[in-house]
């Protein structure tokens, strides 16, 4: 393939002709280039600078990049459905009833102030109601049944042992900041934030009226929970979060919480998986520690910031003024209609989506994708077969969870029934309160019952995909199946760079830090010789001090161990499409088009769909929180990984994208 092999400088100058005016015969974004840059010098900056510049973030979004620009499009779709669903007529069907009446009483913003606090004056009437701490279970119960969270959180999940049966779990939660180190970085940024998240809980507080509360108290509680917390590498390795009791060893971690109570309104059973058992000592001794006024103010709080979106707008401003503008930079809240038609989505998922894969997913999409995928999983077989690193016990182990591996496509083989939720129009509040309830239930109804394994995670219309290792699939919905991403009028090598990743991505998820400590099964199993894990771990350390290098904006690196399981299959997800480009080259010989070599065009395609502005609020909030790495990391961070990348440009030592080192496990 070193005939196709094209200079750094050839390419600039040939680029810099093309990217004028010509449309690309490729599927390549000639326009978001920025040929002023070396490709070997700094490849994202090559592949994105142009749509950076012509992209700036809008002032409704914290970041901007082509996840969220084919959302926006998927957006409109999805309103245009909407909005003519919304119209009452004798035919509309029962779905569009319910996914047209929910939308338009989101959309009835003089029938949400007009209603004031009416809809949630139950709840605070019921907390204000409570004379001692006893009574406590009883409304915590309610409000999880509402969706409020407060103190900790209890669903139903597949069992991570016996993967075929669902157990209840109890797991920490209950902060209003969006994670526990907030509350205890002591650097002078996170103090501020502390004082301005308590600030705002003062005010909305405040705006209930008649009785004071005390913020601080909230602060308290808040930070006790923090403290006692698992950190989110922590909750990565989920040896961490298996800890399968019965209800009496629970109830002993707490005796001020009524856990038996409290789990008199789900299906009995004789055990269940406390994912932090210090975490409900630490809340037991919150509760001991706090006065009744101060834990009714925490619960008040809760169900002001879950209800927020829901009340009138001095209240959803309030709640943007921190959650948006002071956490993520976002200058402006979305306009009406998305965030009607987001809520939607939320609440009415597979409805909505059933409408959105008529309009926008054929069937012939489907098989494409399909096809796809099974070329990714031969590159994944070779790539298991070929590892020198592994002996071939723990090789034999993979393949056999490899040929395990399921895969969903577009949307999911049976709908779910929303018959028995009741939609009403002018009743947003309700509505969005009692399809909360619907999931909530139908969630708890599942446990122990079999797990069903085609029940998927994401709603049809999401611009992203997921692995689940209790599943052991991987899951792409229609959202994600459309340009940049996949576009049916690109090259195989186009679509290899962007969809083909993104295939790859999800099923090295199952290999990776978390998802190599299940099998084929989806159990949480050791089945590592003592050898090969210590190899992989090896070869893991490398990501994580590779990205811990890099830095989002100054003063903040990312966190290597977090992003490990995202870093990693970043960079095995590109290896496998490679390998699937290579097999591909080898029945066709493809010719160069709009100026770059197959391979070349491989790696664009890749690159570009990375492309994205960030605030640095958002930037510095995903740091913290997210374990993706930002868009240029995920681009450089990889092809900084691959000989070649290169081959591909004629990258020579000592470049930016050749560094002296380079990481790989898969």
């Amino acid at each position: 393939m070193r005939s196709y092999l094209v200079g750094a400088s050839i390419l600039g100058v040939a680029l810099t002709a093309l990217a004028a005016d010509a449309p690309s015969t490729s599927g390549i974004d000639l326009k978001a280039m920025d040929t002023s840059i070396a490709p070997c010098e700094n490849f994202y900056q090559y592949a994105c600078g142009g749509w950076k510049k012509a992209n700036p973030i809008p002032a409704d979004q914290s970041r901007w990049g082509r996840f969220q620009e084919l959302k926006e499009r998927n957006l409109e779709m999805e309103r245009t459905i909407l909005e003519k669903a919304s119209h009452p007529s004798a035919n509309r069907t029962e779905v569009e009833q319910k996914i047209g009446d929910y939308y338009a009483s989101c959309m009835d913003e003089k029938g949400i102030e007009a209603a004031g606090l009416r809809p949630i004056r139950r709840m605070l009437d019921a907390i204000a109601g409570l004379q001692s701490k006893k009574d406590l279970t009883a409304e915590v119960s309610r409000l999880h049944e509402d969706g409020v969270d407060a103190f900790f959180g209890f669903f139903a999940r597949p069992d991570q042992k016996d993967s075929a049966i669902e157990i209840a779990n109890v797991g920490q939660g209950g902060l209003g900041l969006p994670d526990r180190d907030y509350y205890l970085k002591t650097e002078p940024r996170f103090a501020e934030l502390r004082k301005q998240y308590e600030e705002t809980v003062g005010k909305m507080l405040g705006m209930l009226g008649g009785r004071g509360y005390d913020a601080a108290a909230v602060m308290r509680i808040e930070t006790a929970l923090a403290k006692a917390s698992l950190d989110r590498v922590a909750l990565r390795n989920p040896d961490n979060t298996y800890h399968k009791m019965t209800v009496a060893e629970l109830e002993a971690l707490s005796p001020e919480f009524d856990f038996h109570q409290y789990l008199a309104r789900v299906p009995k059973f004789g055990s269940l998986n406390v994912s932090e058992p210090d975490f409900v000592k630490g809340m037991n001794a919150v509760i001991a520690a706090s006065s009744l006024e101060d834990l009714k103010t925490y619960l008040v709080w809760h169900v002001l910031a879950s209800y927020a979106e829901l009340l009138p707008k001095a209240y959803r401003d309030a709640a943007f003024a921190f959650y948006g503008k002071t956490l993520r930079g976002q200058k402006e809240q979305q306009v009406r209609w998305k965030q009607c038609v987001n809520a939607t989505d939320d609440a009415l998922g597979d409805a909505l989506g059933e409408k959105f894969v008529e309009a926008a997913f054929s069937g012939t999409s489907k098989q494409r994708a399909l096809a796809l995928v099974g070329e990714i999983e031969k590159s994944m077989a070779k790539d298991i077969e070929e590892a020198h690193w592994m002996t071939s016990a723990t090789k034999d182990q993979a393949l056999t969870k490899l040929h395990r591996v399921t895969n969903k496509i577009g949307y999911p083989d049976k709908w779910k029934n929303y018959s028995s939720v009741k939609i009403e129009r002018g009743d947003y509040f309700g509505n969005s309160v009692r399809a909360a309830k619907f999931e909530i239930r139908r969630n708890l109804a599942k446990i122990g019952k079999a797990t069903d394994k085609s029940e998927w995670g994401m709603t049809p219309p999401t611009v992203n995909a997921y692995y689940s290792p209790p599943m052991n699939n991987i899951n792409f919905p229609a959202g994600i199946l459309q340009p940049p991403f996949y576009n049916p009028k690109a090259d195989d090598a186009v679509n290899l760079g962007a969809i083909g990743v993104v295939i790859g991505h999800e099923l090295t998820h199952g290999f990776d830090d978390q998802g190599r400590r299940f099998d084929g099964k989806g159990n949480l199993r050791d089945w590592w010789t003592a050898a090969d894990a210590k190899a992989f771990e090896e070869r893991a350390e490398c990501f994580v001090k590779e990205y811990e290098g890099f830095s989002p904006v100054p003063g903040v690196h990312l966190n290597g161990k977090l992003t490990l399981g995202e870093n990693a299959a970043d960079n095995g997800g590109i290896h496998l499409a490679y390998m699937a480009l290579l097999r591909a080259l080898e029945k066709q010989m493809l010719t160069k088009a709009d100026g770059f070599t197959p391979q070349q065009r491989f790696f664009l395609g890749f690159a570009q769909i990375w492309c994205e502005n960030s605030t640095e609020e958002s930037a510095r909030l995903r740091a913290m929180t997210d374990p993706h790495s930002p868009g240029e990391f995920r681009v450089n961070g990889v092809v900084r990984n691959m000989r070649a990348f290169r081959e591909a440009f004629s990258c020579k030592a000592g470049e930016p994208m050749v560094p002296a080192n380079s990481c790989r496990i898969w």
